[in-house]
């Protein structure tokens, strides 16, 4: 995916005078200092502040993501959102993944600036990471402007802030066509698990290796779901076919 970070090019905001807006037990609205929640607050457990409109004219309405790396429904407002959230959902580094958990306040010389990031992660290191999802590659001079400040704002904390853009599209549908593997039920059994990794210990094509398994209905599943968990790799910048090489990947 394009993902760009932002660091320190926008108006200098004090960490310590924004402030941060997120559903507490119960779902009732808190308000902490941003340092002090960055800290303390699991915001990938927390539910959506508020959902996302539906919005007339567009072609996707907001709807919910089942992640396989959380077991829970994700919520989404637009096509690019949904494109990212399931692209996160296949990145090894991503633990948690909430939508919109939290907004930001802080004030600037012309007034209060808000801001609810689309999308929060956390990374198996623990770190935070706060996301926008863009569907065009240049961003508005207004989009700009708050992902300079809230790159700065998370990068005071340790925590960082991604731009998300424009996928390549072959790419984009490979990922897609193995998402609608992601969910356990089409790992197969330990047998046929154990098989796969044994066939694609080299690089293999694809056809071959499936084939002195067993059944293709039966084994196919399973590694389709292997490439979606990274089990099993392949060069998703080209389309699949049954005769690309498929390899099994070294565990992180």
């Amino acid at each position: 995916m394009q993902r760009a970070e932002w660091y320190g090019a926008g108006t200098a905001v004090g960490v310590g005078l924004v402030d941060v807006l997120f559903c507490g037990v119960g779902r009732e609205t808190r308000c902490l200092r941003w340092a002090e929640a960055a800290a303390e607050v699991a915001f990938e457990r927390c539910p959506p502040l508020r959902p996302f409109p539906v919005r007339k004219g567009k072609r996707l309405a907001p709807g919910w993501w089942w992640s396989a790396t959380t077991g829970r429904l994700v919520h989404y407002g637009s096509a690019a959102m949904r494109l990212h959230l399931m692209l996160l959902d296949r990145d090894r580094r991503v633990s948690g993944i909430a939508a919109r958990p939290l907004e930001l306040r802080w004030r600037e010389p012309d007034g209060v600036r808000v801001h609810a990031p689309q999308l929060m992660l956390r990374l198996v290191d623990g770190q935070g990471v706060l996301a926008d999802c863009v569907a065009g590659r240049e961003l508005s001079q207004r989009q700009r402007s708050v992902a300079a400040v809230l790159g700065e704002m998370c990068g005071a904390v340790g925590w960082r802030y991604w731009v998300l853009g424009p996928v390549e599209p072959v790419y984009r549908r490979n990922v897609a066509w193995l998402s609608g593997y992601r969910h356990p039920r089409y790992r197969g059994s330990q047998q046929v698990a154990a098989a796969l990794q044994e066939a694609f210990a080299a690089r293999t094509p694809l056809e071959e290796g499936v084939c002195g398994i067993g059944d293709p209905l039966v084994v196919l599943p399973a590694l389709f779901h292997a490439l979606w968990a990274g089990r099993l790799a392949a060069d998703l910048s080209v389309p699949l076919h049954e005769g690309m090489p498929v390899w099994a990947q070294v565990a992180p």
